[in-house]
């Protein structure tokens, strides 16, 4: 019944038939009736066919968690004999939002695959709710991720801190009343808008303008909006999004304000047509972690790549 599953997961994963036979070097045809064979064994259809992107039946949804269980079982085990070979093999799935997986996990990635090339590097990039499903399944092994997530589930490890900031289009006449609290780029990058003496911008002075938001699964969503209430107002919502890029760069074509942390602005090419500020309170803090499930087999790869994080985490 679980022979030929890695089809059926990878056309899972790429939610297409045909970007699914490109990532296995097949044919499309082979596919479909690879699938169709794994179908007929079960006695029901994986796949609902009817929807775009291609989504799964009930059965469908049942047949996939047990595949994730089942990879999870191999990938530790695996693990576990990749050790004694001393890292000349196995793999290690990273997980990350699109922030992440563009501007902080590659460099480890870099350095890892320098110092142990034999071990194979996979990257999943998605939201935090669905990378916090796939570490409890095994699907990931490692989620970097400023969320607190679960510790009855996950154990984590600290990358750095981080900052919220407030990113507003330069042209917004707001600006012009507000220029002793704004915040040079070179502020942002050398943390020394941290200094006490750097007064936070007074965020009520922006209670008028819009805001792009993040949805309220998001721990930058869920921070930004407490902000201006702990302000006495709620942001007049001109867009909600999932993820933090899309909101700066939205931010950068001068339609809203955003929140924004000091890792992506310490990363992205600098935007003249962008002001930055610095707020108050606790809510502007958090931790950027590396989050792994309890209980599982912890490897060396893992904690190889986790090494690497330690030593850039302390030198950003």
């Amino acid at each position: 019944m679980f022979q030929g599953m890695e089809y059926v997961y990878e056309v899972y994963t790429e939610k297409s038939f045909s970007r699914a036979a490109q990532k296995l070097f097949i044919s499309q045809p082979y596919l479909s009736a690879a699938v169709k064979r794994v179908e007929k064994k079960v006695g029901y259809p994986i796949f609902d066919r009817s929807t775009k992107p291609l989504g799964l039946t009930e059965c469908g949804e049942k047949y996939i968690r047990s595949v994730e269980r089942i990879l999870s079982i191999e990938n530790e085990f695996s693990d576990f004999v990749n050790d004694w070979g001393d890292l000349k093999s196995g793999s290690l799935i990273l997980g990350g939002s699109s922030l992440y997986s563009s501007w902080v996990l590659p460099a480890l990635m870099g350095e890892f695959a320098h110092l142990y090339p034999a071990v194979k590097l996979v990257l999943v990039e998605e939201s935090t709710g669905r990378l916090e499903e796939l570490l409890q399944r095994g699907g990931v092994d490692l989620v970097m991720d400023n969320s607190s997530l679960d510790k009855s589930r996950f154990e984590r490890r600290v990358f750095q801190e981080e900052y919220l900031l407030l990113a507003v289009p330069r042209k917004f006449a707001v600006n012009g009343g507000l220029c002793s609290f704004q915040l040079s780029e070179e502020a942002v990058r050398s943390r020394t808008f941290l200094d006490p003496a750097v007064p936070p911008v007074p965020l009520d002075a922006f209670r008028e303008e819009p805001f792009i938001i993040l949805k309220p699964d998001n721990d930058t969503g869920k921070r930004g909006t407490e902000l201006c209430l702990s302000y006495g107002f709620e942001p007049k919502v001109l867009f909600e999004l999932d993820q933090q890029m899309t909101s700066y760069n939205i931010t950068c074509s001068g339609m809203g304000i955003s929140f924004i942390s000091d890792t992506l602005i310490s990363r992205v090419p600098p935007n003249p047509e962008v002001v930055y500020y610095k707020l108050g309170g606790d809510r502007s803090r958090r931790e950027l972690s590396f989050y792994w499930k309890r209980g599982r087999y912890f490897s060396r790869a893992m904690e190889e790549l986790l090494k690497i994080a330690g030593k850039q985490g302390q030198s950003d």
